[in-house]
């Protein structure tokens, strides 16, 4: 038998240089899949829904509970009770009791009530023997003379009734919410002329403030969290807004003065800013804008409280990891527009966003047009959101995030349209179609905010939600407005609120689906995820991701 002698020096450069390139070309392998790596397979590692981000949901569901305490706080803090011309005090008038002096001082109305805009200039003393009779010559019917009488059995105060935000400047109170939804100091130079410009001041500083919140609190809790549980996370941050609806009307009842009521929906606002100085920043917003060293930190924490303590990577492996190429590059509103696909989701999702608020707070602050009590009414309709919202997490993940958004916002607005036909003494009626509406409405609200977080990538995912959030408050400061054309016609506000949500309800229809689809991390996913299709999830290559981080 032949021995086997050793290899020569040749032979052994030739291995060593064919061991070199084989590992030079596995490094490079590996690297190439750590560039591939998306966020989503990062989460996995570290448990996409463990302790870490259940404690984050929970601290932001503290501030989401104080929201809409203010933005619906118009409701109580502008109502306008019953009222009428107030009747100057007369010796002819010294036998009469006080019904008799309105019977012959202000004319009334077809279904028998007093007028609450106007007076007769001269007492209408025949009236006592025939009240039936009512004056058919308007030449002797004017407007309020000498102010307003309101009845205080509901409301001990409201700006209303404190400035007399009634009739002729009936404009100016349904404005109060406008000024908050816009968020603009304008609100202080139109009050100018009231004893007590602050409350402009206020509430328009509060809508800014408030906003931001409202803007920052669903994005942040959706990108710490992984595919499967971002649904879940949304709609459970969304139920909390229902809890400060039921809240809302709670206060509201125990709180019958405008200035504590004020105060009372306002101080716990403090305790939210210390919740949120606690949350940490997005990782998956870090490392898209190159601060890999934050996320890094983060997401050590997070892995240690998800009890994934052996899970080690460096800064580098992320910053591959990092879709934006060019780390001084910024982004700005215009980038919502600049490319074909992002431009049609912008289009789109803003004028769903406009639809959806427009008519949920047309509906939300109308609480007296249905027959229900004001506090029952702001109760019911905060209820009635939580199984709108279990109903929608399970629609959202069956049959999608589009069809939802489309036929959620669709139907409110039929619901609107059905009351505007349903006769005014079918009140039980109207009521339940009302309830079902706001069903309708908060079901597009929660959805809209889970489906543009999807939609945008992660570069832009602030600035698209910054986008949609004030097309939204522009149909949140429309909204309580468009009340005003009733005096054209009686039924136009509500025609007006139909038509717009089916309107924008069927744009919905033209934005692409996002069920199950991992987070677009820059624009270049989002551009050619009509060519290749939705992206899976897992691993490049199918590796484990812990495989490639070793």
């Amino acid at each position: 038998m032949k021995s086997h002698g050793k290899l020569s020096s040749k032979d052994t450069d030739c291995f060593s240089s064919s061991c070199c390139c084989s590992l030079v070309h596995s490094c490079s392998e590996q690297a190439n899949s750590i560039e591939k790596m998306k966020f989503e397979d990062l989460l996995l590692e570290i448990d996409g829904f463990g302790r870490f981000q259940i404690l984050i949901l929970f601290i932001l569901c503290l501030p989401r509970i104080n929201l809409p305490m203010h933005f619906l706080l118009h409701n109580f803090l502008a109502a306008t009770p019953s009222h009428h011309c107030a009747i100057p005090q007369q010796e002819a008038f010294v036998n009469l009791t006080m019904e008799e002096v309105l019977l012959i001082s202000i004319p009334r109305e077809p279904d028998g009530t007093f007028r609450s805009c106007e007076m007769f200039s001269q007492p209408q003393f025949h009236l006592l023997l025939n009240s039936s009779l009512q004056p058919e010559n308007n030449s002797i019917i004017q407007h309020c003379q000498h102010g307003w009488v309101y009845d205080h059995s509901q409301f001990t105060s409201t700006i209303a009734t404190q400035w007399d935000l009634v009739c002729e400047q009936r404009g100016l109170n349904q404005a109060t919410a406008t000024f908050f939804f816009i968020g603009v100091t304008m609100g202080a130079v139109v009050f100018g002329y009231l004893s007590d410009s602050m409350l402009a001041i206020t509430r328009t500083l509060t809508g800014v403030a408030l906003s931001g919140v409202s803007l920052i609190v669903l994005p942040l809790g959706m990108e710490w969290v992984d595919v499967q549980h971002r649904t879940f996370s949304g709609i459970l941050t969304s139920i909390f807004w229902s809890i400060g609806n039921m809240l809302l009307a709670m206060v509201a009842y125990l709180v019958r003065e405008w200035h504590w009521l004020l105060v009372a929906v306002t101080g716990p606002c403090l305790l939210s800013i210390v919740c949120l100085w606690w949350v940490p920043e997005s990782a998956r917003w870090l490392i898209a804008n190159g601060k890999v060293k934050q996320a890094h930190r983060h997401l050590l924490r997070c892995a240690r409280m998800n009890g994934r303590k052996d899970f080690a990577f460096s800064p580098e492996a992320l910053r591959r990891m990092a879709t934006d190429k060019k780390p001084g590059r910024s982004y700005s509103y215009i980038s919502l527009f600049r490319t074909p696909v992002l431009r049609k989701i912008s289009l789109c999702s803003g004028a769903v966003w406009f639809g959806v608020a427009f008519s949920y707070y047309g509906m939300s602050m109308n609480l007296t047009g249905f027959g229900l009590n004001m506090y029952l009414s702001q109760f019911v309709f905060g209820v009635i959101e939580i199984p709108a919202k279990m109903i929608m997490y399970v629609l959202v993940n069956r049959v999608g995030r589009r069809q939802s958004q489309a036929w959620a916002l669709i139907l409110t607005g039929l619901c609107i349209g059905a009351n505007v036909i349903i006769p005014k003494p079918f009140t039980s009626l109207r009521s339940v179609v009302a309830v079902m509406g706001k069903g309708f409405s908060e079901a597009a609200f929660t959805t809209v905010f889970l489906y543009t977080s999807e939609l945008y990538p992660t570069v832009l995912r602030q600035n698209g939600m910054g986008y949609t959030s004030f097309v939204a408050r522009l149909g949140g400061a429309l909204a309580p407005l468009v009340y005003l054309l009733d005096e054209v016609w009686k039924s136009l506000p509500e025609v007006t609120y139909c038509g717009v949500a089916v309107c924008c309800g069927s744009v919905a229809f033209l934005l692409p689906e996002t069920l199950n689809v991992r987070l677009p991390e820059g624009i270049e996913d989002v551009e050619k995820a009509k060519a290749k299709g939705p992206p899976q999830l897992g691993g490049p290559e199918g590796m484990p991701l812990q495989a490639l981080l070793k």
